[in-house]
């Protein structure tokens, strides 16, 4: 039955999305704590996720292909499971795709939710850090404008982050 495949493929693809949820509200304590080894296993963990949900993504299509083979119909990617949803018969077939589309959204949801309150977080390390350079070696010189170099005999550059002297 292609309904059933498709039906345990999007459970499959919900897994994987809510072990990818997971995964981000770890990366948000790690974040929080400032743990960097742990921070580049969570990202390592969730390219691995996102193979998967990409593999899961392509069998989705195709059992979209199979169910739309079968009911007599030409095979389209740009079939989405509303749209199959709205090609159904079967009452019972109609709410158990629809219950899983659900799932799967609410899930989606919540994961870019996390997603965002992530960047948040890194955005604001990122300032923090931007801030402490600038208190450390001084506010960035405005280099912007041309200036002639005999005039600048005795101005001083921002030092580079590196010793070139080492």
């Amino acid at each position: 039955m292609a309904i059933q495949e498709l039906l345990e493929i999007m459970e499959q693809l919900d897994d994987a999305h809510k072990q990818l949820l997971e995964l981000a509200e770890r990366k948000r304590r790690v974040l929080i704590q400032n743990e960097v080894d742990e921070l580049n296993r969570i990202v390592n963990q969730e390219g691995k996720l996102s193979r998967q949900i990409a593999e899961w993504e392509s069998k989705r299509l195709e059992a979209i292909g199979n169910y739309l083979i079968k009911r007599g119909f030409r095979p389209d990617p740009r079939v989405t499971v509303t749209d199959l949803i709205k090609m159904m018969f079967k009452a019972e077939e109609k709410q158990a795709l629809q219950q899983a589309q659900k799932s799967l959204l609410d899930t989606l949801l919540r994961l870019k939710d996390m997603h965002a309150l992530n960047q948040q977080l890194i955005e604001q390390s990122l300032a923090y850090i931007n801030h402490s350079y600038d208190v450390l070696l001084g506010p960035p010189e405005d280099e912007v404008v041309y200036h002639n170099p005999s005039q600048q005999q005795g101005a001083q550059k921002r030092p580079g982050m590196f010793d070139t002297r080492a």
